[in-house]
């Protein structure tokens, strides 16, 4: 019975890295896409508009902008009873910290043309949607602005389009005001990124809806047993 115990554990354990490692190469891929549609220089994603003005007004980085947003939003989360995953916790860190990675070495190309600068926007969501895929299957709880929305559908009982909507919309207005760069490439990702990503999703037959995700407490419930029983 120990026996049987304790390979369950150790298989619990094994599923536990590789799910850890699925999570980390995708946000590391989201940041590669997220860093494309910045240096394709056609315009920003709403929420991007919003990171560079920060950036701006504060002197600090893309990647510390997304990282000071992301706390504040699962803070809200959190106080809105929205469970916290690891997931969660490794976007609101990690994906600042990639994109800081990616622009201060300059390892994605700035784009100097309309044209080319379309093309590697379209790539780079192409890239967030196999991201996406990555992260989200590895079960460890949704993003902090994933989270906000839900949060914010259960308690106005809108539609997901309009929550959305007015999120990113007000992301946009702010980081506008903000000195946040607004152009057609802000246009591209209102309207294609949603199907880009399915698309991802699709030609990677990818469920969303099937994915069970974990959350913190549950992961330190198994953390425990697992010392426990080494």
């Amino acid at each position: 019975m120990e026996l049987a115990e304790q390979e369950m554990m150790e298989l619990v354990q094994s599923r536990f890295v590789i799910r850890f490692l699925r999570m980390v190469a995708g946000l590391f891929l989201f940041a590669v896409g997220i860093v494309m549609t910045i240096n394709a220089n056609i315009g920003l994603a709403p929420w991007d508009v919003f990171h560079q003005g920060l950036s701006n007004a504060f002197g600090i980085t893309m990647g510390q902008a997304s990282i000071l947003v992301g706390i504040v939003v699962v803070a809200v989360d959190y106080f809105a009873g929205e469970r916290i995953g690891i997931g969660t916790l490794g976007n609101m860190i990690l994906i600042g910290l990639f994109i800081d990675l990616l622009m201060l070495n300059h390892l994605i190309p700035e784009m100097q043309s309309f044209l080319a600068g379309v093309a590697q926007m379209l790539v780079g969501l192409f890239i967030v949607g196999i991201a996406s895929m990555l992260y989200i299957g590895a079960g460890m709880g949704c993003g902090p602005r994933d989270g906000l929305m839900v949060a914010l559908l259960k308690r106005t009982g809108r539609s997901v389009s309009l929550v959305r909507g007015v999120l990113e919309g007000g992301a946009l207005v702010l980081g506008w005001f903000l000195g946040g760069t607004v152009g057609i490439g802000t246009v591209i990702t209102a309207f294609f990124t949603g199907p880009i990503i399915q698309l991802a999703f699709r030609m990677t037959r990818f469920d969303v809806k099937a994915v069970k995700h974990t959350y913190v407490d549950q992961d330190l419930k198994n953390l425990g047993k697992l010392l426990k029983s080494n």
